[in-house]
């Protein structure tokens, strides 16, 4: 039904569909720069794509090979100013990569990271270097020789939430579960329809300009409000991830070359796991729906097993995700070819309608500022870019020190840094001692100096409250429903944390009970 107006819709700035990666960056941004900011999700945020990459914030090693010299170099810059406004989400991770005789000749990868470091320049990273593999290694006996790189693993949707926060603290008004259903030109605005998916009611805004970020979706969606195919389609790719038991005791990651020209991750994972991806093939199913197929998995298993000692079969798959990736279209080009760089669209119409095509989780900050620098002239009062030395929600370690000391386990004060999780976690043990280790781990790890505010006023173990399984607690919950726009199980299970993986079907319907209420004592 639609929504009784009494008043005059409400006017913004800016309205962005989508509460993926590239949807919350431009929404902050713009907020940032001073604008009237609505974001609205269909579903949950990071619920498509951005929840299911290989979770890694890169320059993109394999890019080289296809003269993407540009995007690499613009992604290595990132992966610094990354790391260092989310260091709690985002980790320098280090990349081994094995030589097999069917691998790239050493000459090639050599002269290859050569120009990774170089475009770099980083402050950060560890340069690459030669290495050989002795008889602890993981590896297969047969493999002796190959090479160390640097990169970073990310949670990719803890990055989609904290950019979604960051907007809403500057006063971006971010709706999940909300979906654009109609759009038409009006008189110096778009006139915009939008439907809360619980309720079904309706609500028309008017929006001074748009900006499309529905990934995927985003052609689908234009066809389904204009009522007409778009210029531009998307090439739409499938990338398949398997997580298997951990493969290997040490912390690095694994760059595994294949005899078809393609690279295969297989990166730690959350303490107990190894996370094996990613596939590559097109995709034109359904986008709601979209699942690995059995030869996928076949693949990602004969390659792991072509390198490592322990030899994985289908058994040992515990989980698997599928995400697809909306590339810009380049016909003729085979799909590992097509170009991870973005593209802006502008639409054919007198207002300001920018959709978003390709794009990758390392730039989605870069390609906001060229959004904004694209909105400029509808826009000529907007605040400056602002992101670059911005820290995300939780990655501020530094105003948490100020004025404060730590209290080290040897007896010692010593003033903690900026960026020093050891000290946070000190500080925190100090002020909260009854925390379990392990809990407080997981929370810095997730939350980072928002950990302090999700403890908030408690003082003893029984302040958590119910504890719903695998070490979280209604308090945890709350929060989550409170700040971070949690509404069911699924969306704190696998896209506010992790722990999906130790939760069974009566666990998590104890968790959905337990949500539904706490959200309808608020309401």
């Amino acid at each position: 039904m639609t929504e009784a107006l009494t008043k005059s819709p409400h006017t913004v700035d800016l309205l962005v569909i989508g509460g993926g990666i590239n949807g919350v960056g431009v929404a902050a941004d713009a907020a940032g720069r001073g604008l009237s900011v609505i974001l609205v999700e269909k579903g949950d945020l990071a619920s498509g794509t951005s929840s299911w990459s290989t979770k890694l914030i890169h320059g993109g090693l394999r890019y080289l090979e296809f003269y993407e010299f540009g995007l690499v170099r613009k992604a290595l810059l990132e992966r610094d100013v990354l790391t260092k406004a989310a260091p709690h989400i985002i980790r320098p991770l280090a990349f081994n990569i094995p030589q097999l005789p069917i691998s790239r000749p050493a000459w090639m990868l050599r002269a290859g990271l050569f120009l990774y470091d170089f475009l770099a320049k980083s402050s950060v990273f560890k340069h690459s270097r030669a290495i050989r593999f002795g008889d602890d290694s993981p590896l297969n006996a047969t493999i002796t020789k190959g090479f160390e790189y640097w990169d970073a693993q990310v949670d990719d949707s803890r990055l989609v939430v904290l950019n979604a926060q960051q907007a809403a603290r500057h006063g971006a008004d971010v709706r999940t579960y909300t979906e654009c259903v109609a759009l038409e030109e009006g008189d110096g605005h778009w006139i915009v329809t939008l439907r809360e998916a619980s309720s079904g009611i309706e609500q028309i805004v008017h929006a001074k300009a748009i900006v499309n970020a529905a990934g995927p979706w985003v052609a689908r969606l234009l066809e389904k409000l204009f009522a007409k195919k778009p210029p531009l389609d998307t090439r739409l790719v499938k990338g398949s991830h398997i997580v298997v038991p951990r493969l290997h005791s040490g912390d690095q990651a694994f760059m595994l070359q294949h005899s078809d020209g393609r690279v295969i991750f297989v990166i730690p994972y959350l303490d107990d796991y190894s996370l094996i991806g990613t596939t590559e093939a097109e995709f034109d199913g359904v986008l709601e729906t979209v699942h690995i197929d059995e030869d996928e998995i076949a693949y990602l298993i004969e390659v792991a097993n072509g390198y490592f000692k322990r030899q994985l079969s289908r058994d040992d798959v515990i989980s698997t995700y599928s995400g697809v990736r909306p590339l810009i279209d380049e016909e003729g080009k085979d799909a590992t070819k097509v170009s991870r760089d973005y593209h802006l669209e502008p639409h054919q119409s007198a207002l300001p309608l920018i959709s978003i095509y390709g794009g990758k989780v390392t730039t989605y900050r870069t390609l906001a500022e060229d959004v904004m620098r694209a909105l400029a002239p509808k826009f000529p009062k907007m605040g400056a870019p602002w992101t670059k030395l911005a820290p995300l929600p939780g990655g501020n370690y530094s105003a948490l020190f100020v004025g404060k000391k730590v209290e080290l386990e040897s007896g010692g004060e010593a003033k903690a840094s900026a960026e020093d999780e050891a000290a946070l976690s000190a500080l925190l043990s100090a002020q909260a001692p009854w925390l379990q280790v392990s809990l407080l781990k997981r929370w810095l790890q997730t939350y980072g100096t928002e950990t302090q505010t999700l403890i908030g006023n408690a003082s003893s173990a029984s302040d958590l409250g119910v504890h719903l399984g695998a070490g979280l607690y209604s308090r945890e919950v709350d929060y989550l429903i409170a700040h971070e726009w949690a509404r069911n199980a699924d969306d704190i299970l696998w896209r506010r944390t992790k722990l999906g993986y130790l939760f069974d079907e009566r666990a998590k319907s104890v968790l959905d009970d337990y949500i539904t209420n706490a959200r309808g004592a608020v309401a």
